[in-house]
């Protein structure tokens, strides 16, 4: 007997829907498997057998978080492949700043009507977010709320959990005045102040496929511009460098998120003119008049994550880091946590 219900269509839900999607995206899930997956997808819980073979005290790290309003401009585009690279990137970005190594991803994807080619879509961003990072997507949920959404209208959150080994975890307390800042480049907005940036360049009134000439492309390229994953370039810096401190500049930008590694009585002074500011931050300002203050607590201002290391070491981990990092600034003895220079 097949699976269907005349009456629970009637009400907005098309469970057959649901069944195609699954069997639209198993190709892309297929690309994240790695050793230690246990299950398939369609089974009430993903199973993973991590190793811990040469761990002397294995501790699991998880993060959890959504694209936010983003999303807006991958529906306005009609382009829904690279969001779910945002989602994941959120979670495992998070993650490695303990040091930990993702090992897999879930997501959940709640959706006014269920489009099997739209989700499958959706769902083959998640995939390449997965494989960038080296985890695997075991599992997820799709849920249809017709009602409750518009018909085009859907919302992508997920987690991770990781693995890292107890005396490796990034330990802050080593931290020291002198010690060096390096900033990973960004691609952009990345994921986060997009209610800002919809309200600044008015999204929906606004021609988001006209060329920009100081951007290089559209602006809708440039928005919807996949957030990076450094899950892998910094477990390289671990191998390279003496780590003491990672922070991921999302939401709070600047203010908020480098003092999150930061012990106290010590501060992070950072040389202004050495950060590398793509021009859409530059748009954002000038279009919104927001202050610079504003700017630097808001975006990552073109640094998506930052790692603290001894200033000798400095040389090593931007060449293990391989992605472009640079010096942005120093550890100093300071009440304030973030001081611009």
């Amino acid at each position: 007997m097949r699976s269907f219900s005349d009456s629970y269509r009637e009400a907005g839900v098309n469970i057959e829907a649901g069944y195609e999607g699954v069997k639209l995206m198993r190709r892309h899930v297929a690309r994240t498997m790695i050793p230690g997956v246990v299950s398939d997808i369609g089974g009430f819980g993903g199973l993973f057998a991590p190793d811990i073979k040469g761990m002397a005290e294995p501790v699991l790290v998880s993060g959890t978080d959504g694209v936010g309003t983003k999303i807006r401009i991958a529906q306005l585009l009609d382009k829904h492949d690279t969001i779910g690279i945002d989602c994941v990137a959120m979670c495992v970005n998070d993650i490695i700043c303990c040091g930990a190594k993702p090992l897999f991803f879930l997501d959940y994807i709640a959706i006014g009507k269920n489009e099997p080619e739209k989700v499958a879509s959706i769902v083959s961003g998640v995939a390449e977010g997965c494989v960038q990072s080296g985890c695997a997507l075991i599992g997820g949920e799709t849920a249809e709320h017709p009602g409750m959404m518009a018909a085009g209208d859907y919302d992508l959150a997920g987690f991770s959990v990781g693995i890292v080994d107890k005396p490796k975890v990034i330990d802050n307390s080593r931290m020291t005045p002198g010690d060096v800042i390096l900033a990973l480049p960004s691609s952009g907005i990345h994921s986060n102040g997009f209610s800002l940036v919809r309200k600044v360049f008015d999204v929906e009134h606004a021609a988001l496929d006209r060329h920009v000439p100081e951007l290089g492309r559209t602006l809708g390229e440039a928005l919807l511009e996949p957030t990076v994953i450094y899950v892998k370039p910094v477990l390289r810096c671990m191998e390279a460098a003496d780590v003491k401190g990672v922070s991921h500049i999302t939401g709070g930008g600047f203010f908020e998120n480098i003092p999150r590694c930061i012990p106290e009585g010590l501060g992070a002074k950072i040389d202004k003119a050495a950060v590398r500011t793509p021009a859409i931050f530059k748009m954002l300002q000038e279009q919104g008049n927001i202050s610079e203050h504003d700017m630097f607590n808001t975006f990552n201002m073109g640094v998506g994550m930052t790692v603290v290391v001894p200033k000798e070491d400095a040389d090593r981990a931007i060449a293990a880091l391989d992605c472009g990092a640079y010096v942005v600034g120093e550890i100093v003895s300071s009440g304030e946590k973030v001081t611009l220079c």
